[in-house]
């Protein structure tokens, strides 16, 4: 059995109370609504406030450092330069060392 499509008024642009006629409906706004066409286009809308995590391929070798070699009794990582401040001497680009490179660092 076939059911009756229903209706849409028209108004009127310049007098939006003024109805200018009737239109029917489309049929695909009649149709009933897939849960799974639901849940994808939400799966996939809500995609969009996702926030970036990944770093920076360069974060963390931005210094002229150097390894200070044998013999000084430390560890043979590179060394920031430098003297006067307290960053000099500090270990650098090591993923152990503070703000040092990441171990395989996470890629967007």
């Amino acid at each position: 059995m076939a059911t009756a499509r229903p209706v849409v008024s028209v108004y009127n642009f310049e007098n939006p109370t003024e109805k200018s006629g009737t239109v029917m409906m489309p049929h695909v706004l009649a149709s009933p609504l897939r849960p799974d066409l639901v849940r994808e286009v939400h799966k996939n809308v809500s995609k969009n406030k996702r926030q970036a995590y990944a770093v920076g391929a360069k974060v963390g070798y931005d210094t002229a450092a150097e390894s200070w070699g044998t013999g000084r009794a430390v560890a043979r990582i590179p060394r920031a330069p430098g003297g006067g401040t307290h960053r000099a001497g500090q270990a650098t680009f090591g993923n152990q060392a503070r703000g040092g490179g990441m171990l395989n660092p996470t890629k967007v």
